[in-house]
Formats: C-alpha cells, sequence, structure tokens
C-alpha cells in the first residue's frame, strides 16, 4: 500500500515547532561550538580569554561575562531554527513526496537527494542570515567593549555598516555544510527509523524513545562527517572574517596552517552534544507535532 504523500502545511508547522523547541534547549552547547571555532583561526579579540576546551569555555565565560552571556544571540538561533526548520521539513517532505516509488518507498539515494535540496534551500532562505548575526553577536560580546546592544541593534548595525552582504557573509560554505547536513542528517535519520521498525516488526508509528534515538544516532553521523564545512562556515562569519580572509578556500588553508588539519574538527565535542540532543529532540517533536495535526484533519 503506498504511503500517503506529506501535508506542505502540516510540514511547515510541524518542522518550525521543532526547530523553536530544539533551538532553545540546547543553545549553550552552541555557543561553547561557536566560541572555540572562532579561536580556531589563531587570533584573539583584545583582552580575550584563550580556552583549554569546551568546559573550560564554558566555566571562563561565566565566570567574566556572568551565566547569561552564554544564551547570547539566543533569540536569533532559536527565531531562525524555526524558521530554518520549517523550511527544512516542508521542503524535504515535498521533494520526497515527488520521488518515492510505486509503493510510497523512499531509496537511500533519493533521500540523500531531498536532504541535500532541503538543506541548501533553508540555508539560502534562513540559515545564512541568522547565522551571521548569531555569531557575529557572540564574537561581540567577548570583546572588552562590545558595540552591539542585543538582537535588533547588532543586526541593524551590521546592515547599516557592512549592508545586507554583511549577514549573507559565509552563503557558500553555509549552503555547502547546510546541504551536506541534510542529506546526512535525513538519510541516517530514514535508515535508522526503517531499521527499527523493521526490528519491531510494525511500520506504523515509532514510539517517542524509538524516535529520539534514530534522530541522535543521525547526529553523531552527521557531526563528524560535515565538521569542517562547519568549522570555516563560522570562521567565514566572525567579525574578523573580511579582514583575514580572501574566501571560503583561503580560510580552511589558513585554519589548517595555523593549527594543523585537526582544527577542523574544533568544536566537535559541544557541537556532538547539541546535535545528538537536537536529532533526538527534533524529529521526535516533529513526528508527534504532524501526527497530530493529521489526527486532528482526520476526526474533523
Amino acid at each position: 500500500m503506498a504511503k500517503e504523500k506529506k501535508d506542505p502545511i502540516f510540514s511547515l508547522i510541524a518542522g518550525s515547532v521543532a526547530g523553536g523547541i530544539e533551538g532553545m534547549v540546547t543553545y549553550p552547547t552552541e555557543y561553547v561550538k561557536t566560541r572555540l571555532q572562532l579561536q580556531a583561526g589563531g587570533s584573539l579579540a583584545h583582552g580575550e580569554i584563550r580556552f583549554k576546551g569546551p568546559i573550560d569555555c564554558l566555566l571562563q565565560t561565566i565566570k567574566h561575562h556572568g551565566f547569561g552571556t552564554i544564551y547570547t544571540g539566543v533569540s536569533a538561533l532559536a527565531i531562525g531554527n524555526a524558521a530554518k526548520a520549517g523550511v527544512r521539513f516542508l521542503t524535504y517532505d515535498q521533494i520526497a513526496n515527488q520521488l518515492r516509488d510505486k509503493d510510497g518507498k523512499l531509496s537511500g539515494i533519493r533521500s540523500v537527494l531531498a536532504g541535500l535540496g532541503a538543506g541548501m534551500t533553508e540555508a539560502a532562505l534562513v540559515v545564512t542570515p541568522s547565522e551571521t548575526i548569531k555569531t557575529k553577536l557572540i564574537h561581540d560580546r567577548n570583546n572588552v567593549t562590545p558595540k552591539y546592544h542585543g538582537l535588533i541593534h547588532g543586526t541593524s548595525t551590521i546592515i547599516k555598516e557592512e549592508g545586507m552582504s554583511g549577514i549573507y557573509r559565509g552563503l557558500g560554505p553555509v549552503m555547502a555544510r547546510q546541504g551536506a547536513n541534510s542529506a546526512v542528517r535525513f538519510s541516517s535519520y530514514s535508515y535508522f527509523k526503517s531499521s527499527f521498525q523493521k526490528w519491531r516488526g510494525d511500520e506504523s508509528t515509532l514510539p517517542s524513545s524509538y524516535t529520539f534515538v534514530a534522530g541522535a544516532l543521525a547526529g553523531i553521523v552527521t557531526v563528524y562527517s560535515t565538521m569542517p564545512l562547519d568549522v570555516v562556515k563560522t570562521r567565514m562569519q566572525g567579525l574578523d572574517a573580511r579582514l583575514l580572509y580572501k574566501h571560503s578556500l583561503d580560510c580552511l588553508v589558513k585554519v589548517v596552517k595555523a593549527n594543523g588539519v585537526f582544527s577542523l574538527w574544533k568544536g566537535t565535542t559541544p557541537r556532538l552534544t547539541r546535535l545528538i540532543f537536537s536529532g533526538g529532540i527534533v524529529f521526535t517533536v516533529y513526528e508527534k507535532v504532524y501526527a497530530g495535526l493529521d489526527y486532528l484533519k482526520s476526526s474533523s
């Protein structure tokens, strides 16, 4: 029996809710990852502390700047996360609808293609501006005299000083990273989800514990396969990117020369922590919200 095609409105709503919740819950790990990556290029802002690792980064930040600092930029990321997850699930589900075979099944390579299309779409529409603003706010907050006073002031100042290109800096690496992220993440999740369904001998909706584990495992696979793209993206969105790097490839070469090839996996621990939980949260919430909306529709 062919599977029913996903409703685009339900996909958008469920994805947005899942993305917003996931963003707020996991933000401190995103903050730590970003701070470590901004130091990977070898430069320090005036008065900035060199961190020894993720735990040291977390403790030193709270000690010198207060607990609230680890939530710097959270509003930009939460709003951006809701928007990009909505776009991501909407795009993935609609591309997947077109790629399913006559039995409604989606093969591994077709799932990769749907994920790639979804990731590149969300990168162009939502991810690049939201993450550029978040990165600049975090970088600026750790200066002795920060010049940005919150999300609205920071965004308006960036656009005033750098134009719209200021919030679209790093578009190339973001599209590459986001496309790769979604391709790996969706195809991995589909694989683990179908494996659990076969193991249970039941292809109906999985319990939340199973979708959480499937999403978490997909997060682990995603982190290690796409981390270098994430490091380059973060460096290209830093406050000093225009002065330090000519383009993404120049950034990649300089980071490797300054700190070695393994610096391309800088910030892996906090990103791994975040994506294990984010993968579990976002897929579980998405599945539950979508199922709830589908139930309300069928019972009305």
